[in-house]
Order: C-alpha cells, then structure tokens, then sequence
C-alpha cells in the first residue's frame, strides 16, 4: 500500500510538474504581437572616437545611453535588437546614421552592444517597435 501511495504521488507532482513548464514555456512566448521583423545580418558597436560628438540628428553622442545608427530608419524609431547567438534583446532608439562597414545592418552604442553581449560584430533580427 506504501508503494502505490508514493507512485500515486510521484505521478500527482509529474502532472502539476507539467502543468507548470506548460505555463512556465505559455509566458515566454513574446507579449507583443505588434513588432515587425524588418532586418537580419551583421551588427556592430560603436563609441570611442566618437562619444560627445553630434550624431546626423544633432544630438551629441553618448556611448553609454540606448541608441543606435541605422541608414534608412527615421530619427526617433524604436527598433528591437535582438543577438541571434544569445537571444539577449535591447531596444534602441536610431539617433544617427551608419553603419558605414559593408553588409552590416546596424551599429549599436556601447552600452547597446554591451546588453545583448555583442563585444566585436554579432548577427542580430531588429524589429521595429
């Protein structure tokens, strides 16, 4: 009788077990349905030679702040960042344009870069918020 209550049991927290990953993979799926995937390939930081120099929107740059270069995007857009090798995501606001190195589609400030865990170039998605 001992050893059909245990099994009883074992099973009993196997089902709720279940029952919570269920739940657990449910809210990792992505809340906001509104972004639109709009590039994927090479992504780059930038900074050192140019913090505190004004950026092709006027605003001086600062490496440490969430910001980004695009070539197309309008000033002002919030793009996703998201770094394809650690799934790690940072969202940007495009103040500058570039990247000026060939076939890459964004370069991220430091700080940018730093919080996806790109340190040199990394393959990223960008979605536009």
């Amino acid at each position: 009788m001992d050893q059909r209550k245990a099994t009883l049991t074992l099973a009993s927290l196997f089902i709720a077990g279940s029952a919570f990953i269920s739940a657990s993979v449910a809210q990792a799926e992505p809340a906001n349905t509104s972004e639109k995937i709009i590039q994927s390939g090479p992504a780059s930081w930038y900074g050192p030679g140019f913090h505190g120099r004004k950026t092709a929107s006027g605003e001086t740059f600062n490496t440490n702040e969430l910001t980004a270069a695009h070539r197309t995007l309008p000033f002002g857009t919030k793009v996703k960042v998201v770094n394809k090798k650690t799934g790690k995501s940072v969202v940007v606001r495009i103040n500058d344009r570039g990247p000026y190195a060939h076939g890459r589609v964004i370069d991220l400030s430091k700080a940018s870069a730093q919080a996806i865990g790109i340190s040199g170039v990394g393959s990223v998605t960008l979605a536009q918020l």
